[in-house]
């Protein structure tokens, strides 16, 4: 199950959030980080932090059953794409396409991800192959490489209109993580999965939401962000504004008054958050949305955490001499780390 924070937990405040080897106790002494247990601690305080900018992840009292409704029904290369809604709380529903391969699953379900699209007004039509542009098809390519595959529309994109403010959000960003952790659940709930092997794939937008919901729910066991993310200082030169519409996280603006300095927590805590779980990053080059050196401090402070948590080569970055894009050779590898992680056994 998903790992839900301790709201009673009150976290001292980090002012480096690159130096990942360090926790501080309650007294508000630093100490470093030398077993598994100290980290748990650190990560703890992260995910208090980033809900500071977020607003609270929910719990039980908006876990409704999911009732799926499916719909339109269309037969692909290798697997069929179904239209499905599932309520993710009281009085909203989430539509998504569901992609499942043909014939038999393999002994014990087929491997199963949610992909998340980029900003891109169609919303999930895009990463299932519906006037998609190029390298934008990932959850069509992994459908035929025999995984099932949920494909969400993130709030207001797509046919999904919401208020996530109306239901008592404080960011479009908690809104997104809480409806693709019911994603989650409704992979888990489908008998032709394996419901220990789920992963969460994204570019751009989805980039960094596959980070979002894999940092909250542990069920993701494998995580592939293209483009997703970089330090907040490395963000367009440090101004984080766009972060903080109301298709993201206002408070970053209404609380922190877009500052990096000011922020209680930045991607470098996310990605060592995510440890030990297998994370796949490409983080071309010439990526003016996320700029490289700001990929290789998120990096360089994670590293130090899969190797305490025994895992370095869990922990994988390509940096293809490209824009903002997902070239077809680094996708492949992408999925091959995947097959790797979630034991694939079609491809």
């Amino acid at each position: 199950m998903y790992r839900q924070p301790d709201s009673s937990l009150k976290a001292p405040t980090y002012d480096d959030h690159t130096d990942l080897t360090v926790v501080i106790d309650g007294e508000g002494e630093s100490h470093p980080i030398a077993s598994p247990s100290d980290w748990d601690v650190r990560r703890a305080h992260i995910l208090f932090h980033l809900q500071e900018v977020m607003g609270t992840l929910p719990g039980g009292e908006r876990r409704v059953p999911l009732a799926p409704e499916y719909g339109e029904s269309v037969s692909e290369d290798g697997y069929t794409r179904i239209h499905v809604t599932y309520a993710s709380e009281p009085g909203d529903r989430v539509p998504a396409w569901l992609s499942i391969p043909d014939g038999d699953p393999p002994e014990g379900g087929f491997p199963a991800m949610i992909c998340l699209h980029q900003t891109v007004r169609s919303g999930k039509d895009e990463p299932v192959g519906v006037d998609a542009r190029p390298n934008r098809s990932s959850a069509k390519e992994l459908a035929e490489r025999g995984y099932v595959v949920l494909t969400p529309d993130y709030p207001n994109f797509g046919e999904y209109t919401v208020d996530p403010y109306a239901l008592g959000y404080a960011s479009a960003s908690m809104k997104g993580i809480w409806n693709h952790m019911r994603g989650i659940d409704l992979l888990a709930s489908r008998p032709e999965v394996a419901p220990n092997r789920i992963g969460a794939i994204g570019h751009s937008l989805g980039g960094h939401n596959s980070i979002f919901l894999a940092v909250f729910d542990d069920r993701v066991k494998a995580i592939v962000s293209s483009c997703g993310y970089n330090s907040f200082p490395y963000y367009y030169e440090g101004k984080i504004a766009g972060w903080s519409h109301k298709g993201y996280m206002p408070r970053i603006v209404s609380k922190f008054g877009t500052d990096p300095a000011r922020m209680p927590f930045d991607f470098p805590e996310l990605i060592g958050a995510l440890a030990p779980r297998p994370f796949f990053s490409n983080s071309p080059l010439r990526d003016a949305n996320f700029e490289v050196e700001g990929v290789r401090v998120c990096i360089a402070a994670a590293t130090p955490i899969y190797r305490l948590l025994g895992a370095p080569d869990h922990l994988v970055v390509e940096y293809p001499d490209d824009e903002h894009d997902f070239p077809p050779d680094v996708r492949e590898r992408s999925y091959q780390f995947l097959d790797h992680h979630l034991g694939n056994s079609r491809a």
